[in-house]
């Protein structure tokens, strides 16, 4: 018999997020997502969803068709519970990309993939809460510095302490932080003369939770390693993971 994911309790609970984002439903629709999250978890090829969740085709297409809409990015604002906005953690993480993610009509530009050390590789930029739990994320190609997606996330961020690595070393985002009313705490390099007034070395240790976050979702197969070709059915693929860490709390 295969392996579910969902729940009668998390399943009400997604129920209850479809049904406010009036997404299209249909008689097997919890089998279908449930096909959804096996391919999700396992990282198989679409062609190869056991019969059990119906004709595999019927599966990827509602992911497609509700990634193309929104759906996935919907749901995950829904049942995201009240973020606490005490400190904020970001952070970087590289996936590795499948030659299978190659093709597809995007643009280089558009399609989010970049040489990096590990190869052909996406990062996801993540914000989360003080809790550790994800609240905001952009995509891009695994080229792309943490300290040039900073600014979106600080943008993002209504925290009273935003807390970030070496990475994200540089005034203009502690201007940011500071004009917006949060404290930054982010480390000046090894090699930096600089005063940093602001950091505050304790707070700083409990960044080890937006690190604990990302080795939670690559537990998922199709997360740590992206296998879709197209950046919007990847992004999809980020608020599913996001989604099930803030519908199992």
């Amino acid at each position: 018999m295969i392996r579910l994911m969902l729940s009668n309790i998390l399943w009400d609970r997604l129920q209850v997020a479809i049904k406010i984002s009036n997404a299209y439903q249909t008689e097997n629709l919890r089998m279908t997502i449930e096909g959804v999250l096996w391919r999700f978890r396992t990282g198989a090829p679409w062609r190869d969803l056991p019969d059990e969740f119906g004709p595999w085709k019927t599966v990827f297409n509602r992911f497609n068709c509700w990634s193309k809409s929104g759906v996935w990015c919907e749901l995950f604002a829904i049942i995201r519970g009240e973020l606490d906005n005490e400190w904020n953690f970001m952070d970087g993480t590289y996936v590795k990309a499948h030659q299978h993610a190659s093709g597809g009509i995007e643009t280089a530009e558009e399609k989010t993939i970049g040489r990096s050390r590990g190869g052909n590789t996406t990062k996801i930029h993540m914000l989360t809460d003080a809790h550790g739990n994800p609240a905001v994320f952009k995509i891009t190609g695994g080229n792309i510095h943490d300290v040039s997606l900073g600014s979106d996330l600080i943008a993002e961020s209504n925290a009273e302490n935003i807390v970030g690595d070496k990475g994200y070393d540089c005034e203009k985002l502690r201007e940011q932080a500071l004009a917006k009313g949060s404290v930054p705490h982010i480390p000046r390099k090894s090699n930096s003369q600089k005063p940093n007034p602001h950091f505050d070395k304790s707070l700083y240790l409990h960044r080890h939770l937006v690190e604990n976050l990302f080795a939670r979702l690559k537990h998922f197969r199709a997360f740590a390693t992206r296998y879709d070709k197209l950046t919007r059915n990847f992004t999809s693929t980020v608020f599913i993971a996001c989604l099930l860490v803030w519908l199992k709390l």
